[in-house]
């Protein structure tokens, strides 16, 4: 449920009013970046993705039947703690399976289960025997995989990607100059032995499985979202 404003008690000295922006900000609540649909409050530079602002005291997760995740504020104990979806650490909010030991990111733990533009679809799976287009390894982490096959993209190489162009921003909230270009697939896709129009549309598809992925690690899969980003690739 969207409201347009809200009272949160990380940030118990403004109210944070709902917005949709096509720029990158760092999280306050998870520490993680995002894009898109955020509860913000503007005179304190504050953020929270739509999942960390608006988050369920428990909640459960098809890939782990037996676990019960609560949400938490800080990670358990004083030992590092990594996110199970897309092995980047946990250093804000999370959801936590005390008996088993598990966290998610809050966005990582609402990632959908099927990314579907009309066209195409991207189902989400916890493991898959399939070489990741951008890393070209096998397991991993979780992973978005197209219903033709083709193309798989690990959760932890698209946040891999992010944080590698966003380093300055996510370093310094206050940097508000930053590289918002997405790097593209180009380089990943094998070109042997293909002509040069299925090498073109090989790249399309990938591009779209890309953008798509992303917008949702992001926090706002959603048609605009996954545009914005769409033309950030084109740019790349």
């Amino acid at each position: 449920m969207k409201y347009s404003e809200i009272a949160h008690s990380s940030h118990p000295q403004h109210k944070l009013r709902f917005e949709c922006s096509e720029s990158p900000f760092k999280c306050d609540g998870c520490k993680e970046v995002g894009i898109g649909s955020r509860y913000k409050c503007t005179a304190c530079d504050f953020d929270l993705h739509m999942q960390c602002a608006i988050s369920s005291p428990a909640i459960s997760h098809s890939f782990y039947t037996k676990c019960s995740f609560q949400f938490l504020s800080r990670p358990p104990g004083d030992k590092p703690r990594i996110c199970d979806a897309c092995e980047r650490e946990v250093t804000g909010f999370l959801y936590h399976c005390k008996d088993c030991g598990f966290d998610l990111h809050p966005c990582c733990a609402k990632l959908p289960m099927v990314l579907d533009d009309g066209e195409s679809k991207l189902y989400l799976y916890r493991k898959v025997s399939a070489s990741c287009q951008k890393c070209g390894r096998k397991g991993r982490s979780w992973s978005y995989r197209s219903s033709c096959k083709k193309y798989n993209l690990h959760v932890a190489c698209v946040k891999d990607m992010l944080v590698e162009n966003w380093q300055g921003y996510l370093g310094e909230k206050s940097v508000r100059k930053f590289d918002t270009r997405i790097p593209s697939l180009k380089n990943t896709l094998p070109t042997q032995n293909k002509s040069k129009s299925k090498t073109k549309k090989g790249l399309q598809m990938a591009g779209l499985a890309l953008q798509f992925v992303i917008s949702a690690v992001l926090g706002d899969p959603t048609t605009l979202i996954a545009g914005v980003i769409g033309t950030m690739i084109s740019r790349a």
